[in-house]
């Protein structure tokens, strides 16, 4: 069993589903309370209303001057002046500093408050939209905080979803809804989600929904994006429920026009908002320095002032006697008088710290932004977007960021996919276009199903398809438009293909181009044009594909009444479930690694016939599996692991994402100032990885680590000597990493606010896992296999000793897992949710102490950008969402560079040497003043 099956059976087995949603009855949820603030009882279920604000009319002042006083400066500059509004000890006037100070604390606050009014127009904006709620027996128009759980809501096309969902029906064939998830996971391509089949036949109309008193009982809000399981209970059944039933809040609704979902989460219950990050206050190393120094200085003056002091102290009874009218006038006793004059000395050398430094900094600061704003360099003409600075206080930051944590999908990449290359029983098709024919004329003009944008042409490819006489051929091309999840519709008589993926977009356009076009689908069959012969094809079953299974399958009946089951997949998972393995096979291995050399996306296609026997075995054991309540991944898994058996290869398709401008020179010069880069991406591991190969953070003679090499390792936290004896391998290696989001859920328990102890107890018999898949995996496996068995052999020597530290397990293993990846060329961490993003970020700050940049550009990238010390946001395709939360606004990916090398280094010498002068200028001018109490009988007198 792997163990990302392993966890979602545990996570089933042991969650307890104590979330009850009815329907159409407010009343019913409004009873119940959960424990808040001390004895406060708050309600269980949420309203629709969030509030993503730091402050608010009343806690405006309060909060705003606690985090101004977290400076020590100005809690100095406050001691000073009560220490000047003392007459007996005064030597200054209290306002000449009480006035400065409220000036800095003013311009402060007017930069917090002026961020937290636009947070504030965000949300009552969001708050305030419109949708239609079931009221009696008709929709009316409501706005989105008067939505509560248990509401029936109606969608139409192009509408944003208020609350997480559970889609009751649509007018789409057998209730299916077509979703634009770019403020989830970044893609701004179409995924689907489908109603319960009892939903969409009982729930026709309005009336018949008023009626609906379906109980929906499933897990408690949590921010698992990929992940839910429950049940509705109706007429005395249950149904089972997963993600595939429910629509998140922030996805949008396409190709639908209408749709109607029951709310689940409402409001901070939400996915989207259990992934958001609470806003942090960002301070800078130099700012962090500064307060040390300030303490460091008021100790000095502590000093220097005593021992000013005892030299009045010696002095004072000659002082007086030369001058009697003095004692006559104060009367006070010697030791009274010294008392006084300790605090007018700390008072008369207070300027040490002088108010003017720290106005004139902000001015500085504002100054370096303006810089920014002003460079032509990083101003993006093609969509007039310049950088743009949205804080003033990280400048001097950016000279001084150690890692980089980047998102892939629009930041690292133009999310733009062409078909390059494929490979057909063998035989390599590579483009032919030396005489420029895609130029001159449309090659495929034979074809009137294509589009003409295939910029891929071979004519003995061409040959092949139309004769119609090589069986490979004809499969490899039919299995491309039969086995994908690609929506279609038609537009001006044109077919317009909408695909969760843009890699799989290219693979079913290029089908199309070459005669086997994708025309419509149902929930049942499929329909294609194969040739000029329109085709219908009944879908016997869709098997899926996510990240341990790293293949899709799509078992068919043609119309001639045969059975056939279509498999792609990652390169490994297909050659191991061949038939058998022949010069073919071997000779299609070797194009596997020249492609992969080329850093093209690769996958493997195969194909069996299914007899039918053999069908009617399989499907009551698919049937079975497929109304598991629990642990119904694991039991489908086994199902299709099944099936899928002694396939036969057909070929292998090759795939280029094209980079944005100028991303491998960047990354380039980056890691030449020694910072690291980490790709945080919800994308399956092997379209990463190939993006890793293209931008080259990733080389051919690095050897790639995944989650399962390093999951053994991390279980116990060896002493500080064996570790980093062991660690110190590594560094003679050219090693990466690529983990995956169920690693990190293992990973990151003491970090998470909502801890699932059952991952603790999973135990997982590594010798039964599914072998993984990377890009390269054939290219590099001898290589891992030897390096790791040296590697373990190491570590095995090495035992932990919990007497010696005060960390708990998981932080040991945190602590360890952030050492490996440290000693690593490259972290990549794939299909991981927005809030494990943040949570990767908040680690490596917590143990390495260093400065960290994220750079992202879609709304699932703004709890990252929140962490990071400093928040980049690239203005894209996908919303402002990214850009509204970040510190720095860039168009492109490659200024990065400079805004960290140029503006960076140059903010932080300017501060900096502005700062050692000002010091060295006060210590002067106060050397003078301590010179002058020599001559002044040591009376605290000013000069």
């Amino acid at each position: 069993m792997d163990d990302a099956h392993l966890e979602e059976d545990l996570e089933d087995k042991d969650t307890e589903f104590t979330w009850e949603v009815k329907a159409n009855d407010r009343a019913y949820h409004k009873q119940f309370r959960k424990k808040g603030f001390l004895c406060w009882r708050q309600k269980k279920y949420k309203s629709n209303a969030i509030h993503t604000a730091k402050y608010n009319v009343f806690s405006f002042l309060p909060l705003n001057l606690y985090e101004q006083f977290r400076r020590v400066s100005n809690l100095y500059f406050l001691f000073i002046i009560i220490l000047q509004s003392i007459p007996e000890i005064s030597t200054l006037p209290w306002f000449t500093l009480f006035a400065p100070l409220v000036c800095l604390l003013m311009i402060r606050a007017a930069r917090d408050l002026v961020d937290d009014i636009g947070r504030h127009r965000s949300d009552r904006i969001i708050n305030n939209r419109p949708c239609q709620i079931l009221k009696g027996k008709s929709f009316l128009w409501k706005k989105w905080k008067n939505l509560c759980v248990g509401d029936v809501v109606c969608l139409s096309k192009d509408n944003i979803v208020p609350a997480d969902l559970l889609l009751l029906a649509s007018t789409e064939p057998s209730s299916l809804c077509y979703l634009e998830t770019a403020d989830i996971d970044g893609e701004t391509n179409l995924k689907f989600r489908q109603a319960l089949m009892v939903t969409h036949h009982e729930l026709t109309s309005p009336k018949k929904m008023a009626s609906f008193q379906g109980i929906v009982t499933c897990e408690e809000p949590n921010s698992r994006m990929h992940h839910f399981v429950g049940s509705l209970e109706w007429n005395s059944r249950k149904y089972p429920l997963d993600i595939g039933n429910l629509l998140l809040r922030g996805c949008k609704i396409r190709n639908t026009d209408t749709c109607y979902g029951l709310v689940i989460y409402a409001g901070l219950d939400t996915k989207i908002m259990k992934n958001c990050g609470k806003i942090h206050l960002k301070r800078t190393k130099l700012d962090l320095m500064m307060n040390k120094l300030v303490i460091l200085i008021f100790m000095s003056l502590v000093i220097a002032s005593m021992f000013l002091t005892l030299g009045f102290a010696f002095m004072v009874k000659e002082f007086k006697a030369k001058h009697h009218y003095m004692s006559s006038m104060q009367g006070r006793t010697d030791a009274m008088d010294s008392f006084f004059i300790f605090w007018g000395f700390l008072i008369l050398l207070s300027v040490m710290v002088p108010m003017a430094m720290f106005i004139i900094a902000e001015f500085i600061y504002l100054g370096n932004s303006i810089f920014i704003n002003w460079d032509l360099s990083m101003y993006y003409e093609p969509l007039d977007i310049p950088a743009k600075a949205r804080s003033t206080s990280l400048n001097d930051h950016l000279g001084q960021v150690q890692y980089i944590f980047s998102d892939k999908t629009g930041t690292l990449t133009q999310n733009i996919m062409t078909f390059k290359k494929c490979c057909i029983n063998g035989c390599t098709y590579d483009s032919d276009d030396e005489h420029g024919t895609l130029r001159k004329r449309n090659p495929y003009s034979w074809n009137p199903f294509a589009d003409g944008k295939l910029q891929f042409y071979n004519k003995e490819l061409e040959s092949l398809v139309r004769g119609k006489q090589d069986r490979a051929v004809q499969e490899f091309w039919r299995l491309l438009a039969i086995c994908h999840t690609v929506m279609v519709q038609e537009k001006d008589n044109q077919l317009l293909y909408q695909a969760a993926s843009p890699d799989e977009e290219a693979l079913v356009a290029a089908a199309r181009n070459f005669g086997y076009v994708f025309l419509s689908r149902t929930q049942d069959t499929i329909t294609l044009v194969e040739l000029g012969e329109e085709r219908v094809y009944q879908v016997l079953a869709m098997m899926d594909f996510n990240s341990v299974r790293k293949r899709m399958s799509v078992l068919v009946r043609n119309p001639e009444g045969s059975i056939c089951l279509y498999t792609k997949g990652a390169d490994t998972v297909i050659l191991e479930r061949l038939h058998h393995k022949g010069v073919m096979e071997a000779t299609t291995e070797e194009v596997l690694a020249a492609f992969a050399e080329q850093t093209l996306r690769t996958l493997c296609l195969a194909y069996k016939d299914v007899a039918e026997d053999a069908y009617k075995e399989w499907e009551p054991e698919h049937q079975e599996a497929a109304l598991l309540l629990q642990n119904r991944a694991q039991a489908l898994h086994q199902v299709y692991n099944k099936l899928e058996q002694n396939l036969q290869l057909l070929g292998v398709t090759a795939i280029e994402d094209k980079l944005q401008d100028g991303v491998p020179e960047t990354i380039r010069c980056l890691k030449k100032g020694n910072i690291k880069m980490w790709v945080l991406t919800g994308d399956k591991p092997e379209t990463a990885v190939n993006i890793g190969f293209a931008c080259q953070l990733l080389s051919e003679n690095m050897s790639i680590l995944e989650d399962k090499d390093i999951k053994g390792l991390l279980e116990n936290y060896w002493d500080e000597n064996e570790h980093q004896r062991a660690f110190q391998t590594m560094t003679h290696h050219n090693m990466a990493l690529v983990i995956n989001g169920e690693f990190l859920d293992q990973l990151l328990l003491s970090l998470r606010k909502e801890p699932r102890a059952l991952v603790q107890n999973a135990v997982v018999d590594e010798a039964t896992q599914e072998p993984g898949v990377s890009a390269l995996d054939f290219l590099q496996a001898r290589r891992i296999s030897q390096m790791w068995r040296n590697f373990g052999t190491t570590m095995a020597t090495s035992q932990s000793d919990a007497s010696k530290t005060r960390e708990s397990p998981e932080e040991r293993r945190e602590r360890a897992f952030v050492d490996l990846a440290s000693k690593c060329q490259a972290v990549i961490c794939c299909r991981v949710t927005p809030k494990q993003k943040a949570l990767v970020v908040a680690l490596v700050k917590k143990y390495q102490q260093v400065v960290t940049l994220a750079i992202g550009d879609g709304a699932n990238d703004v709890n990252m950008i929140k962490t990071a010390d400093i928040g980049v946001g690239l203005a894209g395709q996908e919303g402002m969402q990214a850009v509204q939360n970040s510190d720095y606004v860039l168009a492109q990916f490659c200024y990065l560079q400079r805004l960290l090398l140029v503006h960076g280094r140059w903010s932080y010498m300017r501060i900096c040497k502005f700062l050692r002068y000002f010091f060295y200028k006060t210590v002067a001018s106060m050397m003078a003043q301590i010179w002058f109490s020599l001559f002044n009988g040591f009376s605290a007198q000013l000069l």
